[in-house]
């Protein structure tokens, strides 16, 4: 295995990964470069804790203080100083990280890749009002909602039917203001409950505006993802749409994947793909939407400008994503539109609890012929990352999900 930070292009060229987060996403983000190039990615995040931890394909440093921005802009520079023979890929696998490498972009030394949008299309697109106002620009349908601002206070009355999703529009702000019983999101079952979370969440400090919509009704897999990577000329390159069978329920972890199963939708991908061409947009995007059979209509829930956390569904679908980077960014290939949809089969849950929580039969009969097939994974069991506290870890937070989706769900 290697020990260094640097890679060698098809082209020839010598690169470096430069990583920001701890999480799930950050992890799929270097088994990918691990996978294509054999190299260890340079990873910060604020703990020594998650998926990262005892690594051996991950070259990891913590420190709390990473997102104020100066201490983010010195890491990058200090790391960008010590390859100045190389192209470093900064790469945000989180909100704050890729906002700030955004934001900053010009205060980095030219060896340094920025593979994302400006930061004032970041901001619109990250923020889920200004979203859902360019959806209907755009003709991306979305759920029924209402925009609440603090000022209005509770004189208000909501124009659709209960149950209710309330979510902050800024969820950076949001998380930077914690308070007891703090959640992701809400699901509220009349106005009056609505208004008691609106006003627990404006007492925390927090000052943006809040989402109310109408709840799409149906269980986990009426979910899909799709994560998309445009060029650098703004075009799309690749698509691969994955159809959620089963999320989280943890009060903070409500609506993360946990189990995906890749399939292909021509024609919802193409109205995304249009999205994403019309606004020239660049980099990776990830959209969260919703089947609704109410209409026989998909609505989009939000965007994320980056990869998923679940990312690593799309490179087990062929296409790598770190080889997309490192053919556009810095080989500067032409990219001829690609739909990743090889049958593949992403879970970061154990199978009994995949099998316990997913119920219709027609789902579970694909997942058992695609573990037979060999065609599953889970992106955080990676054989040459197979260290002895590594695989204790992975073990305890495996175990974990036992009692989570027991006590968050229900004994199955």
């Amino acid at each position: 295995m290697a020990n260094c930070n640097r890679g060698v292009s098809p082209g020839g060229v010598s690169f470096a990964p430069l990583l920001f987060a701890g999480d799930i996403n950050v992890y799929s983000v270097a088994r990918a470069f691990h996978e294509a190039f054999g190299i260890r990615s340079k990873v910060f995040g604020k703990y020594m804790q998650g998926p990262c931890l005892h690594s051996r394909i991950i070259d990891y440093t913590a420190d709390p203080a990473l997102e104020e921005p100066e201490v983010f802009v010195e890491r990058v520079c200090s790391f960008a100083g010590q390859h100045e023979q190389d192209r470093v890929l900064l790469i945000g696998c989180g909100d704050s990280y890729v906002q700030l490498a955004s934001a900053h972009r010009g205060s980095f030394p030219e060896n340094v890749i920025v593979p994302s949008i400006d930061a004032a299309l970041m901001a619109e697109l990250t923020h889920k009002e200004q979203f859902y106002n360019l959806c209907a620009r755009l003709g991306i349908e979305y759920p029924d909602t209402f925009v609440h601002r603090a000022g209005m206070g509770d004189a208000f009355s909501l124009p659709f039917e209960a149950p209710y999703i309330v979510k902050p529009s800024s969820g950076i702000e949001y998380w930077a203001h914690p308070f007891p019983g703090q959640k992701k999101m809400y699901k509220a079952s009349t106005q009056e409950e609505v208004k008691s979370i609106l006003a627990d969440v404006y007492a925390s400090g927090y000052s943006d505006s809040m989402i109310v919509q109408n709840f799409v009704p149906g269980d986990d897999t009426n979910m899909r993802v799709l994560t998309s990577y445009s060029d650098r000329n703004g075009r799309v390159a690749m698509m691969c749409l994955g159809h959620v069978l089963l999320e989280e329920h943890t009060p903070k972890g409500a609506g993360n994947h946990a189990v995906i199963l890749t399939e292909c939708d021509r024609e919802l991908m193409e109205r995304y793909r249009r999205l994403l061409d019309d606004l020239s947009y660049r980099g990776f995007s990830n959209f969260d939407i919703k089947y609704d059979s109410r209409d026989g209509r998909f609505k989009a829930f939000e965007i994320n400008t980056r990869t998923g956390r679940s990312n690593y569904y799309v490179t087990a679908s062929g296409a790598n994503v770190a080889q997309l980077l490192v053919d556009d960014c810095i080989d500067a290939r032409p990219l001829p539109f690609y739909c990743a949809d090889a049958d593949s089969l992403w879970m970061v849950v154990p199978r009994k609890v995949a099998f316990d929580y997913i119920k219709p039969e027609p789902y579970r009969r694909r997942m058992r012929e695609l573990i037979r097939e060999g065609r599953w994974v889970n992106p955080l069991h990676y054989a040459p990352d197979a260290g002895f506290r590594r695989s204790w870890s992975l073990l305890k937070n495996q175990l974990g999900h036992f009692v989570k989706y027991r006590k968050y769900v229900g004994k199955k």
